[in-house]
């Protein structure tokens, strides 16, 4: 019964947003509440669980996707991602554009997490499709493949790190089996699969869009790649000195403040307010509208990311997570098979993968104890299948969709594909790797 109150309210609120052309955040809540009643929660604990998923939600992102829009704008109009995009042509051509979106995705997921990689990323991306007009999917899919694949596969994310502490795995090879199983996996899902998608016509937000500058008024190649990518090498450093560092050192504390994502955006703001506002000649009053027209191009976004957050929170509070999951625990699987299966299946009705993997964990856990099954393996088994076909309940779905300005059928053909393939072979991967460790 659980997951038939689930299904109708994903297809319930696929109806709304595309046949009925209802708001996506007032969707939302007219999907979330009659969910939330059908699934045996008051109507008290309703409204607590929609006001928590909504709190939680923009207060872990509202920060990052406003700071990180304000400075992708300001990116865009300094004329510096148009100096990004012409030094990556020249270096590596537009034949190969979508390999050097890929590895830069590679590059700077490691320390970054999915949602501030996204945002980050994105005036880079869309300065190379108005630049040189090619195909937004095209050119963006292969770079957040490579950004959810290492979301989802590798420490140090959450919800690897965690598997890996639950299962007592060793990092260091969970790491590197993670990468084997990566790489496959981004290749097939980004630049190979984004070539079928060349068709699909998408306007990404006008933001990012600007009107090319002659050269002769472009900041100078460092200063746009150092402003644009200040979060990545200031974090990458905090990282690295947390590595290097004791635990407990008296360092710990401000190294944690410096790491936290939302901190790292307003340095990076404040910084390239004067990097790329004030010495190219701007007055504080064109960067501030700057940063306001920022702020109301992604108000509505952060709306549909809130909404998707309630539904999430509606469906924990309810218990649908460990229902299904225990639901699917005696079927004599193999382990790795059905840890991805319970983290796929609780993905797809969830929408968190961060959710879908410590919510499967906890199933299999016990099972580790009676299986001889690698648990290194079985983090990324479980990371595979929170990956699992990300749709209309999921926010990260919902960014993609609105950045890259898609319809919901073009974003189920692109992001969702994409994110079922990385999966799929996340597993495949996964599997081999089981049958050929022990004949090594």
């Amino acid at each position: 019964m659980t997951l038939l109150i689930i299904l109708l309210a994903v297809l319930a609120l696929i109806g709304l947003t595309t046949w009925g052309k209802v708001n996506a955040f007032l969707a939302f809540l007219l999907v979330t509440i009659p969910a939330g009643l059908a699934l045996g929660l008051a109507p008290a604990q309703v409204l607590a669980a929609v006001q928590k998923g909504l709190g939680d939600t923009l207060g872990s992102v509202a920060l990052v996707v406003v700071l990180g829009a304000m400075l992708g704008k300001l990116v865009a109009e300094s004329g510096a991602a148009q100096q990004i995009a012409a030094v990556l042509m020249r270096t590596f051509g537009p034949n190969n554009i979508q390999w050097t979106m890929m590895s830069t995705g590679f590059i700077i997921s490691i320390p970054l997490f999915y949602n501030v990689g996204f945002l980050l990323m994105i005036p880079l991306i869309f300065s190379v499709v108005y630049q040189y007009r090619l195909p937004a999917v095209y050119v963006g899919l292969p770079l957040l493949a490579a950004l959810s694949v290492l979301h989802g596969f590798l420490p140090p994310h959450p919800a690897p790190t965690a598997l890996v502490v639950l299962f007592h795995a060793d990092v260091g090879r969970t790491f590197f089996y993670g990468l084997l199983v990566a790489v496959p996996a981004v290749v097939l899902a980004g630049p190979l699969y984004a070539r079928t998608l060349r068709g699909i016509v998408s306007k990404p937000l006008a933001s990012f869009a600007s009107e090319p500058r002659p050269s002769h008024e472009l900041p100078g190649a460092l200063n746009s790649f150092v402003s644009a990518l200040l979060p990545v090498l200031v974090l990458s450093v905090v990282l690295g000195l947390q590595a290097a560092l004791p635990a407990g050192g008296p360092l710990a504390p401000a190294l944690a403040f410096l790491a936290d994502p939302g901190v790292v955006m307003l340095f990076s703001v404040l910084v390239a307010t004067f990097s790329l506002g004030r010495n190219q000649g701007r007055s504080m009053a064109a960067i501030m509208e700057t940063y306001g027209a920022a702020t109301r191009d992604v108000a509505s976004l952060l709306l549909i990311i809130g909404g998707a957050g309630a539904l999430k929170e509606v469906l924990v509070a309810s218990g649908a997570g460990p229902a299904l999951a225990a639901g699917l625990a005696g079927t004599g699987l193999p382990p790795l098979l059905l840890g991805w299966l319970l983290a796929g299946l609780i993905r797809v009705c969830l929408g968190s993968a961060t959710v879908a993997g410590l919510t499967a964990a906890g199933v299999m856990l016990p099972t580790l104890a009676h299986s001889s099954v690698n648990p290194n393996l079985l983090v990324l088994a479980i990371g595979a299948g929170s990956l699992l076909f990300s749709h209309v309940n999921d926010s990260g779905f919902w960014l993609f969709k609105e950045y890259f300005n898609l319809s919901v059928r073009d974003t189920l053909r692109s992001w969702s594909v994409m994110e079922t393939i990385v999966s799929v072979v996340g597993l495949l991967g996964v599997l081999l790797l089981d049958w050929a460790l022990p004949r090594l």
